[in-house]
């Protein structure tokens, strides 16, 4: 798939999730095979940027791959000026948030909230692409409610505008995350329009992965939720696509080494007391079975990066033993 002057070297993408795809997780994520991780989303009006939340997703050294930043916002002047300011910090694709469900996002009436205004979409794409020399990509979810999917309205005036690229999530901003992604919409948006279009939502195992992009004839597909705690099911996804086998599960000395790896570089990037807080969601993640309940409320309480490593380390330990 082409976006731009950049060729991926596969189908698949890691999906931009405010507060889980900063660096670290980005970077795990590709050196498993993604080909393509989008950044968490940057809202466009400068007033909110002088905190720590938005300088740490501004800063783009150490990235590995395409850098592409999401950013969101309703006016189309802002969102142009937030696209120039990220580009001149590095940024090689810029990609434009309208598929956000969140309220608090939504009550600015950006993210998916757009999608109730076509016209005002086309003033921010015209906006944006027309103020960056780099690659415009565009998410939207189908519709706004169920009874409105204009997904596809919204992907033609995406393809007028210029956008290299689309994402669609295979639900409206009503459903949230609730219930099942649809594929229907993203299969007609595909037969509408010649843009690559790449389909997200639901996309959780390499089997589903296959049907997906039989189903759509998408040109790539977009995993989120299904990465989190598992940034290796981009190479179960691909072998799946090039052999049709599954690999085995991995092994607990390969995850043992990626929740170290994942742990040292959250604290070298928020420092060892925002980077405590914030492991421990991703930890939760990684062990996410019922036998392991305890081990995550344990590790929850624990305030010093010292003891989150040990505990790690104690309970593979343990597995190793009960094996």
């Amino acid at each position: 798939m082409q976006i731009g002057p950049y060729q991926l070297n596969n189908q698949l993408i890691v999906a931009p999730m405010a507060g889980v795809t900063d660096q670290p997780f980005r970077n795990l994520c590709l050196r498993y095979g993604a080909a393509l991780a989008v950044s968490e989303m940057m809202l466009a009006n400068p007033e909110v940027w002088d905190t720590d939340k938005s300088r740490l997703r501004m800063a783009h050294s150490g990235e590995e791959g395409i850098r592409s930043v999401q950013i969101a916002g309703a006016d189309p002047e802002e969102m142009a000026w937030a696209a120039r300011f990220n580009v001149e910090q590095g940024a090689q694709i810029i990609d434009i948030n309208m598929g956000c469900p969140a309220k608090k996002v939504n009550k600015k009436l950006a993210g998916s909230a757009l999608l109730q205004s076509p016209a005002l979409v086309r003033q921010i794409l015209d906006a944006v692409i027309a103020a960056v020399d780099v690659p415009v990509t565009l998410k939207i979810r189908t519709g706004w409610d169920p009874e409105h999917r204009n997904g596809v309205q919204i992907a033609q005036i995406a393809e007028e505008s210029g956008i290299a690229s689309l994402a669609v999530h295979g639900r409206t901003r009503q459903c949230m995350y609730k219930g099942n992604a649809e594929y229907d919409t993203i299969k007609a948006i595909k037969q509408t329009v010649s843009i690559p279009v790449v389909a997200n939502g639901d996309i959780t195992t390499p089997e589903q992965a296959r049907f997906v992009l039989d189903y759509t004839g998408a040109d790539a597909l977009m995993i989120g939720r299904g990465a989190q705690g598992r940034p290796w099911i981009f190479r179960e996804i691909q072998h799946y696509l090039d052999t049709g086998d599954k690999l085995e599960p991995v092994g607990s000395a390969e995850k043992r080494q990626v929740m170290l790896e994942h742990l040292a570089k959250l604290y070298g990037l928020y420092g060892e007391l925002k980077g405590v807080r914030i492991a421990r969601k991703h930890i939760g993640w990684y062990l996410d079975q019922e036998e392991q309940r305890q081990f995550r409320a344990d590790f929850n309480r624990l305030e010093s990066a010292a003891e989150q490593c040990s505990m790690v380390e104690r309970f593979f330990d343990e597995c190793v033993l009960d094996n």
